[in-house]
């Protein structure tokens, strides 16, 4: 019997208007929602609030990094700003629907999907 499960998400080509703490924040909310997890505290690591010479300018670290604790794992969300990607991992040792998890994220992001696996953790 599996552990859990662990959806990746690469998706390209994203709107990058959401990639910002009040859309990130609203997506955590809707995907836990949407997958009946239990939401707990929220992690931030980006440029909110660096002074403008300090904050990060390569196409491969200018961008939002944000865990979500839910209380069987986490949601953690990698923006690249430049490159307008998003890479997501969806880890929980309850049962979700990585089906409709990825569908709401392809939506919510409004990129293509370019690498989906979901394993089974055991």
């Amino acid at each position: 019997m599996p552990y859990g499960k662990e959806l990746i998400l690469d998706i390209h080509k994203c709107d990058t208007t959401t990639f910002n703490r009040k859309s990130l924040k609203k997506y955590f909310v809707k995907i836990c929602k949407l997958i009946d997890m239990e939401r707990a505290k929220l992690c931030w690591w980006d440029d909110h609030g660096v002074p403008e010479d300090e904050k990060q300018t390569f196409a491969h670290t200018k961008g939002t990094t944000a865990v979500q604790f839910i209380l069987t794992s986490n949601i953690t969300i990698h923006t690249l700003d430049i490159l307008k990607n998003v890479y997501i991992n969806i880890f929980s040792c309850k049962e979700f629907d990585e089906i409709a998890a990825e569908k709401f994220t392809k939506e919510w992001f409004k990129g293509e999907v370019v690498n989906s696996l979901t394993i089974n953790r055991i």
